[in-house]
């Protein structure tokens, strides 16, 4: 059974769906709740639920209660922090969204959902992870964009199903170097950061696609780039960069390399094979 309640203009989450054993989906988006009543935990069978676009300030200790949840949205609202009971969400293994509130922190209790596909807290003001961010094992897409991060956890380096980090606008200074352990990545996205050195570790990543370092603080790069076979596409505009390590000429798949607003004298001459393969650089 699924319930439909989005934009009804709601203020309270109705009584009449309390104890009803069936439900399966609750939809809420875009209403104007405040809070949610405990006894959302009496709702055994439920598998996604959608509380996205009202103006909740906090959760329930009993929300950890929907032990059958797999889909959870709390994106769009007022919240300043998180119940421990996440956790105990073990079936949530699909999407977990919490963009857009007032989060300084996520509970420790977070790194317990270890199925966990996809998690999304971007545009908050988180200032530190969880140290045992890597136990989100499962874990394929990560957006953790428009933060005040100014570092990742080594355990960064355990999340070895991640595809997809989305880490810009935040205030990261340095990467940890076991961020070379995350073989499956096909993006890295850190435009909008304060990075000054990269790990040799990068290296590592050869089924990178896409790194995006624009506008961050780079003097130098590690020799180590080159050794990222499966790199299309590399967005290095407006760092500090005097030169470029010639090992970038061996990038065999690159496309598109941006070298824009960077204090670089000259373009080295393996620039010249780089363009004769197709790959468009821009400076």
């Amino acid at each position: 059974m699924q319930w439909d309640l989005a934009g009804q203009g709601l203020d309270r989450v109705p009584e009449e769906v309390r104890g009803t054993d069936c439900l399966q989906s609750l939809n809420l988006y875009r209403n104007r709740l405040t809070s949610v009543p405990a006894w959302i935990g009496d709702l055994p069978h439920l598998r996604v639920l959608n509380l996205a676009a009202n103006r909740i300030t906090s959760l329930p200790e009993a929300i950890g209660d929907l032990q059958h949840l797999h889909t959870l949205d709390l994106g769009h609202n007022e919240l300043t922090g998180l119940p421990e009971s996440l956790g105990r969400l073990t079936s949530l293994n699909r999407y977990l969204y919490l963009s857009n509130n007032r989060l300084t922190a996520v509970p420790d209790t977070l790194c317990r959902l270890t199925g966990l596909t996809y998690l999304n807290i971007t545009d908050n003001e988180l200032t530190a992870l969880p140290e045992r961010l890597g136990d989100l094992a499962a874990l394929r897409e990560l957006r953790l964009y428009h933060n005040k991060l100014a570092a990742l956890p080594e355990s960064f380096g355990r999340l070895r199903a991640l595809r997809e980090a989305h880490l810009m606008g935040n205030d990261l200074t340095r990467l940890p170097d076991s961020l070379g352990n995350l073989t499956a990545l096909r993006e890295l996205r850190l435009m909008d950061n304060a990075l000054e050195t990269l790990p040799e570790s990068l290296g590592d990543l050869q089924r990178l696609r896409l790194l995006d370092l624009r506008n961050n603080r780079l003097t130098a790069l590690p020799a180590s780039l080159g050794a990222m076979t499966g790199l299309t596409h590399l967005d290095l505009r407006n760092n500090r960069l005097t030169e470029l390590p010639a090992t970038l000429s061996h990038l065999p798949e690159l496309e598109k390399l941006d070298l824009r607003w960077n204090p670089l004298d000259a373009l080295p001459h393996w620039t010249e094979d780089l363009e004769r393969r197709g790959c468009a650089v821009l400076s």
